[in-house]
């Protein structure tokens, strides 16, 4: 049985938090290189983990998405140490027992896994991981005359022309996230679809929720430069004119464990 814990980085309390899940797991437990250099112990790269039966995320939403990223394959589960918490279900308190709990239901064959869609950008050029949140097309800066022309086609048909700081591509997981913050639609963890939300356009069209069997065709053009981004991260540069494609992943991330009091996690925004 091999658990990883990835902890928040600079962040003392996660690495207490490790070191407590260390002593109490019935397993092996390795760390990510920075958190067992805390620890003076011996670690591994996080894609060292992503086969390895449990991965414990211990920190904010960030650290969850670097987690998801960089061991994927890996079922995971998250600890929160953020404000809000869209990713992770367990308050820190309650971390030890319940991350003990669910390494005996691993080894039993009883754990309960879920599976979070994720989006992929394709396109001459660009080569980017899944995004767990979003897939964001933007301009060279946001702004008024900073924007670029972007037109949006579904399946072939088109859905926009518009004069935009970028658009966003959100799964249900990310519709919380950036989505939410341009206007777009929050969508229940158990709803099914992709949401695409255009960003401070010119004549914008609503946020539009579509099937995740879709493909989003987006031409960028009318600017020097524009950028797709994968979760607000992993970035490639466009020369416009330039075509890409967004779709839903072959592949979802895998969580295990506690589900996420999804409306408890709404209650905090602000």
């Amino acid at each position: 049985m091999h658990v990883g814990v990835v902890a928040q980085r600079g962040n003392d309390r996660a690495v207490r938090l490790a070191a407590d899940l260390d002593s109490l797991l019935d397993a092996t437990v390795r760390f990510d290189t920075e958190t067992a250099s805390a620890l003076d112990r011996d670690g591994v790269e996080p894609s060292a983990m992503c086969e390895y039966d449990l991965v414990v995320s211990i920190g904010g939403d960030g650290t969850f998405l670097y987690t998801a990223r960089t061991t994927d394959g890996a079922p995971i589960l998250g600890v929160n140490l953020g404000e809000v918490g869209f990713l992770n279900p367990l308050a820190p308190e309650e971390a030890p027992a319940v991350v003990a709990e669910t390494v005996a239901a691993i080894r039993a064959g009883e754990a309960s896994y879920r599976e979070l869609r994720r989006v992929q950008a394709a396109g001459e050029g660009i080569d980017l991981p899944p995004a767990l949140n979003e897939v964001s097309v933007l301009g060279p800066q946001r702004g008024h005359g900073h924007g670029v022309d972007i037109e949006v086609r579904l399946d072939g048909e088109t859905y926009s022309e518009a004069h935009a700081d970028g658009l966003i591509v959100a799964t249900p997981t990310g519709s919380s996230a950036y989505n939410l913050s341009e206007g777009g639609p929050v969508v229940h963890p158990r709803a099914d679809g992709l949401v695409v939300t255009e960003m401070a356009a010119d004549g914008a069209m609503p946020p539009l929720v579509i099937d995740p069997s879709d493909e989003i065709s987006v031409r960028v053009s009318n600017a020097e430069t524009a950028y797709v981004v994968a979760d607000g991260r992993s970035r490639v540069k466009l020369e416009p004119p330039a075509e890409l494609t967004v779709q839903t992943a072959r592949t979802p991330t895998r969580t295990v464990g506690p589900a996420l009091d999804f409306f408890a996690a709404l209650e905090k925004l602000e």
